[in-house]
């Protein structure tokens, strides 16, 4: 080739380079995006599936509502209210009244006894209401609320997607409370301490009304179409971040913008909770259920899936810092230097002690990055097969990661200066 010839082919080549780059930053940028707009739906798709096909997750998400003060209150006042609703105190105070007529009782005692109506009622209430807040704050009403949810399991079904039968089920735009296993217990506590008339409480109308929802059918057909994507999802917007980050020309770059946009997502999404809590709060009608029980209702149902969500948010900023960490940048390069001196100094005070790591301690001297990348593996691995892993966790991992990688940096220290350059210089 001439001079000429030879440039022109290295202009071109330069040129083709250039092009294969920006394809491929293009292509990883629209495949980063796709996989931040899909993070928010993929960690509420999946709370979504998973709440409704594992019983044991369902349980434990509507159990603490049994022993909430708020919730339980709502409970004894409405079961209170409909109890002594069938509780005839005006015919006892009318039976009495013409029994003393017909005793010839004086006028003064026919009159007292039709005041009794109001002091009789209360004093209904008054037993009824002890007897049901006996029964609410009871263990017994917890472990009957669990059981009958675990047997029922159809019931977050029926909330969710509007059809089945449980505990919990929407119908005609509202969500409901099924308290019918409260009221036969009700029922029968009434009876035996002297209500008779507490047998005939009918079986109809054994519901709390919840909230109402307005727009309660379109929630419900975007609920099913996400426990329908909560399977595939995540996997899905996992393998477009991963791939976005191997074909870009920068991986730890990156890889630095993608855990820096899944932690901005998360946030957004904690942020939308939030303003939806308040919407449903101001939504709900005091008449219909108090605000206290109401924001208890709403916080126990989304714990589970507030807690993915920041664990996600601090799992995603721990992974951009280290992302960033690996970097050139001086801050960086500054950190790594002053680790570095702190094991070698580690490591050679072990081996002056007489502890030296021999063979071991040049092997991983040698293979440092191969060591440090397996420990991180191992990491994110173990992160991965957590059954629903927390912050709790999270930290506990890195802070098992962070203590391996001084472990085998000291030992690779260990081994002593000369025996580690000796090692590099044989062939």
């Amino acid at each position: 080739m001439t001079a000429d010839e030879r440039a022109e082919y290295e202009r071109l080549r330069r040129h083709a380079t250039v092009r294969h780059r920006r394809l491929r930053q293009a292509g990883s940028s629209v495949l980063l995006v796709l996989a931040l707009l899909l993070a928010p739906l993929a960690v509420v798709a999946a709370w979504v599936q998973e709440t409704v096909t594992d019983t044991d997750r369902y349980v434990e998400t509507v159990a603490p509502l049994a022993s909430e003060p708020a919730v339980q209150d709502v409970v004894i006042n409405r079961l209170t209210d409909r109890v002594v609703e069938h509780v005839n105190v005006e015919a006892v105070t009318d039976a009495l009244t013409q029994a003393l007529r017909d005793a010839g009782a004086p006028p003064r005692v026919v009159e007292g006894a039709e005041a009794l109506t109001g002091p009789l009622r209360s004093a209904v209430r008054t037993v009824v209401d002890r007897t049901v807040t006996r029964v609410v704050t009871s263990q017994v009403f917890q472990e009957v609320w669990e059981d009958a949810n675990r047997r029922s399991h159809a019931a977050v079904i029926a909330m969710l997607t509007g059809h089945g039968e449980g505990a919990v089920r929407a119908e005609d735009g509202a969500v409901r409370l099924d308290l019918g296993v409260v009221v036969d217990e009700v029922r029968k506590r009434l009876v035996a301490a002297g209500f008779d008339q507490a047998a005939a409480i009918p079986d109809t109308d054994r519901t709390v009304t919840l909230f109402h929802a307005e727009e309660l059918s379109q929630a419900q057909d975007g609920v099913r179409l996400l426990d329908v994507l909560g399977a595939w999802l995540p996997v899905a917007t996992v393998v477009l971040a991963a791939v976005a980050v191997w074909i870009a020309p920068a991986h730890r770059v990156m890889l630095m913008i993608t855990a820096a946009g899944v932690g901005v997502m998360m946030v957004v999404l904690l942020v939308a909770l939030a303003v939806a809590r308040r919407v449903y709060l101001d939504s709900v009608p005091p008449t219909v259920l108090p605000g206290d029980a109401a924001a208890v209702i709403y916080d126990t149902f989304l714990r589970f899936l507030r807690d993915t969500t920041r664990t996600l948010l601090v799992l995603s900023v721990i992974t951009a810092l280290a992302a960033y960490l690996f970097g050139p940048g001086r801050p960086a390069r500054a950190l790594r230097r002053t680790a570095d001196r702190g094991t070698t100094a580690a490591g050679r005070a072990l081996n002056r002690a007489g502890v030296p790591t021999g063979a071991t301690g040049r092997w991983l001297a040698g293979h440092r990055a191969w060591t440090t990348g397996g420990v991180l593996a191992a990491g994110a691995l173990a992160l991965l097969l957590w059954n629903r892993p927390t912050i709790s966790v999270v930290a506990l991992v890195l802070g098992v990661v962070l203590a391996a990688l001084v472990i085998l940096a000291v030992v690779a220290a260990a081994a002593g200066p000369r025996e580690r350059a000796a090692d590099r210089a044989a062939p």
